[in-house]
């Protein structure tokens, strides 16, 4: 087993006692102020400062944005003036900061995680970890010469249904795990109205190659950090394509992707994502040799199929006058299972992000590395800063793998 197959078993934890959890809540109720800045205080940004907000401790001080419109805004949300800047340089210059979240353009995430880094904070990153395969390492590696903690936004590592599912899924629940099917359907063509034409493309970066991945960075990050917590590892290659099938608006990367990532032993990540029909929405299908698992947002169902008996009989079981001879389809098997199932109820769950952002605020105060570590952040984004450019091109390209001298 490789160093990166051993932190990504190891990033399982089992879900937390009721007791521990309320043992948890109690101490951040008497903890230390956390002081937070943010880079890119946009749509998501803006999440996290909701969801930090929850946090018992957690304090903003500073915001850092291009886009000045985006100052007030995060000042009302929070209820207080904040300090502001244009240059995440300036804000990183101040003395008050603790840690610092990172949510901007994911072309901009690595030179924004590694300044802050490098000037002695921990940072919340948010997916993809890197844009590029180069920047991707240059994170790996300024985590190692540094010691920050670093969390990225792959924030249902903290679902506790999906903890509990990966666990049962490596205890041989469902047999071997050889295929996962994701799907992220949406009726949403991502464009936003911009107050002025020169806005374009700041405002609607999720529109064109030269700033973002598409629909396989944006969506499919989380679903292939979900594959390489299942298999224990990274994919080597990945198979794509995309297309504007419906929103002929001067985009630059598809409405919809749809890409194959290949693991060892034969095992394979399908992903489709479709921004014109909704209809299969966001779900994981892991397939077993013994059965199969189904995980959305909200709940997890394990299923077990009946085992066939396949004998000689099986294949050559139609006789006609004398004759026996076999059959070349038979309805009877072939209806998909509709039974129950054992589903794992999580709609009164805490919404994973501010799980996610409740445990990086307890890394800063502990000075420990979170589940969702640079190791489990790279996993999805070398793969995604490789396959923009298989689903472009219709091609298939491998995925560099995490050297030991990185790792």
């Amino acid at each position: 087993m490789s160093v990166l197959s051993a932190r990504l078993l190891k990033s399982t934890p089992l879900l937390a006692a009721e007791p521990e959890a309320t043992e948890t809540a109690a101490r951040e109720t008497h903890a230390e102020p956390v002081r937070l800045g943010v880079i890119g205080p946009g749509s998501r940004g803006k999440e996290l400062m909701r969801q930090l907000l929850r946090v018992p401790g957690a304090e903003f001080v500073a915001v850092c944005d291009v886009y000045e419109p985006r100052f007030a805004q995060a000042s009302e949300l929070v209820g207080h003036p904040l300090a502001t800047y244009k240059d995440h340089r300036a804000l990183l210059d101040r003395k008050d900061l603790d840690a610092v979240i990172v949510a901007s353009p994911p072309v901009f995430h690595a030179q924004h995680v590694i300044d802050v880094m490098l000037s002695g904070r921990a940072v919340y990153g948010e997916k993809t970890m890197g844009f590029t395969p180069q920047s991707c390492f240059d994170i790996v590696d300024t985590v190692k010469k540094t010691g920050q903690i670093f969390q990225v936004g792959h924030q249902m590592r903290y679902a506790p249904w999906f903890q509990e599912s990966v666990r049962r899924i490596h205890a041989g629940e469902i047999g071997e795990p050889t295929h996962i099917y994701a799907y992220w359907c949406r009726q949403d063509d991502w464009r936003r109205v911009v107050p002025s034409p020169d806005l374009e493309h700041l405002m609607n970066w999720r529109l064109y190659r030269e700033s973002s991945g598409g629909l396989l960075e944006e969506l499919g990050s989380h679903q292939i950090d979900f594959a390489n917590w299942v298999f224990g590892e990274l994919p080597a290659s990945i198979l794509g394509t995309t297309s504007i099938a419906t929103y002929h608006d001067g985009r630059t990367v598809g409405d919809n992707v749809q890409a194959i990532l290949h693991y060892s032993r034969g095992r394979r990540l399908v992903f489709n994502s479709l921004t014109a029909n909704a209809m299969m929405g966001e779900q994981l299908w892991v397939y077993g040799t013994k059965g199969s698992v189904q995980i959305t947002p909200e709940d997890a169902t394990f299923y077990t199929e009946a085992r066939k008996v396949i004998t000689a009989a099986s294949h050559s079981s139609v006789v006609q006058r004398g004759v026996k001879t076999g059959a070349s389809y038979k309805a009877n098997g072939e209806m998909p299972y509709r039974g129950p199932g054992a589903r794992i109820d999580a709609r009164n769950a805490e919404e994973p992000t501010l799980t996610a952002c409740r445990a990086f605020v307890q890394c800063v105060r502990t000075k420990t590395q979170p589940i969702a570590d640079v190791h489990a952040g790279f996993g999805s984004a070398i793969a995604c800063s490789i396959g923009k450019d298989a689903v472009f091109e219709g091609s298939t390209k491998t995925i560099p793998p995490l050297t030991q001298g990185h790792a």
